[in-house]
């Protein structure tokens, strides 16, 4: 049983965020190992197992670029190394003018307003990833799908390094 299934959901990107709370809370209920305490140590175990597999694939859902690399998965598309995302020559120089933004913050005059309009960016570009990949797994473009979930991944990475960086300004 996959995880969409485990959920009672269907098996694309999109999906009701609230339904999958509501039955992950309902599984949670039903199958919480503490209702097993007094059982056999086989059935605790089971139940020990089910809830580590209802939480893996709650967790697994609820984040689009998890969800994302999950359904490929289920199509059996590898995404082993980001190396691969280097084949697209125009993502190869976005990247290098990004992490170029991204030294420059930190000589900028205002570098909270700098990490801002950078945010801002980011964020816009990766919204247009997202909804590329949307389209990609809807269309079951496996293969284009992998390539934008590579690039998300460096989205991620490069966002988690700004806001470090922001974490390390409203330090002073």
């Amino acid at each position: 049983m996959n995880y969409f299934e485990l959920f009672g959901l269907p098996v694309q990107f999109s999906l009701d965020s609230q339904a999958l709370a509501d039955t992950y809370r309902g599984l949670q209920m039903q199958f919480h190992p503490d209702k097993f305490a007094a059982q056999p140590e086989r059935e605790r175990l089971q139940a020990v197992q089910r809830a580590a597999y209802i939480n893996d694939g709650f967790t697994t859902l609820k984040n689009p670029l998890s969800r994302g690399e999950y359904l490929l998965s289920l199509q059996g598309v590898e995404l082993n190394a980001e190396q691969l995302t280097l084949k697209d020559p125009v993502f190869l120089m976005q990247q290098m003018e990004w992490r170029e933004q991204l030294d420059d913050i930190r000589s900028a005059q205002d570098v909270l307003a700098a990490i801002m309009a950078f945010a801002q960016e980011l964020d816009e570009a990766t919204a247009t990833y997202y909804a590329e990949l949307e389209h990609q797994l809807d269309s079951q473009q496996w293969q284009e799908a992998a390539d934008t979930v590579r690039k998300l991944k460096f989205m991620t990475k490069l966002h988690t390094e700004l806001e470090s960086l922001e974490d390390a300004q409203q330090e002073f």
